[in-house]
């Protein structure tokens, strides 16, 4: 289960992803409101060092729903630390820095331990750290101010659209009022692959505008997979430790 939810946010953020991490130059877009609206996106990030929590996720394909609860750890651009539970018992462990990526499950046993580059070459494609926190913080996956977006206004918010590469199409939502993400969507129409990622609502703590809920819905060849996330509680600044030791006997497995 586990498995299953970690390399579906990984996949799914990055088997449609491509380019850089953060860019702090100059934002490429010319439309002046737009870049208004681009500086208070990134003006408005959650600003902290650490946070942690719990979180509660369900996992749905067309043959079966699971649930499970996480123990969340971050160290803002440096680590993601996932502890799994089921009824209350630890099942498996999740480490993510911007190098590596490992987890273990007790049920099976088993264990990955590798970098991004080994799940680059699976899905032959770039990956990168900054994506994955992005999604989890309510950031847009991709920095808005590196590429020219075509910039519209709704009653739904202000939408960033890139459809000038052939092979991927972007979108990026962002709410009226705080400038967070309230929707992403990434697609890869010759592949017939998509993702869309929505935040239905924020919470305030200590001053902090952070993602209360965020749904995944990833597509490839006419077949769907959802992830939901609940933030069940979460606090900021204070201590923390990522405890990850990968048992012994257990059999390394591939992604492949």
């Amino acid at each position: 289960m586990m498995k299953r939810i970690l390399l579906l946010v990984l996949i799914a953020v990055f088997t449609v992803s491509c380019g850089t991490g953060k860019n702090k130059g100059k934002i490429v877009t010319k439309n002046a409101e737009a870049v208004s609206v681009i500086k208070k996106h990134y003006t408005g990030e959650a600003n902290f060092k650490t946070a942690s929590g719990k979180l509660r996720a369900v996992y749905q394909n067309e043959e079966k729903t699971q649930s499970i609860n996480l123990s969340f750890r971050l160290e803002k651009d440096k680590a993601i630390w996932m502890s799994a539970s089921l009824l209350g018992f630890p099942i498996a462990k999740a480490y993510i820095t911007p190098k590596s990526v490992s987890y273990y499950e007790k049920v099976s046993q088993t264990y990955f331990d590798g970098d991004f580059s080994l799940i680059s070459d699976l899905l032959q494609t770039p990956l990168d750290f900054q994506k994955l926190q992005n999604l989890l913080i309510g950031q847009a996956i991709y920095d808005l101010r590196s590429e020219d977006y075509n910039f519209f206004q709704s009653p739904r918010g202000f939408q960033f659209v890139h459809d000038k590469d052939a092979a991927m199409k972007k979108m990026f939502l962002l709410d009226p009022k705080t400038f967070k993400a309230s929707a992403q969507q990434l697609a890869q129409e010759k592949d017939n692959r998509s993702l869309t990622i929505t935040y239905s609502n924020y919470q305030n703590v200590d001053g902090l505008l952070f993602p209360e809920n965020i749904k995944i819905i990833a597509n490839e060849g006419g077949s769907s997979t959802n992830i939901e996330l609940t933030y069940r509680s979460i606090s900021f600044n204070e201590e923390v430790s990522f405890p990850f030791n990968i048992p012994s006997g257990y059999e390394e497995i591939s992604l492949k």
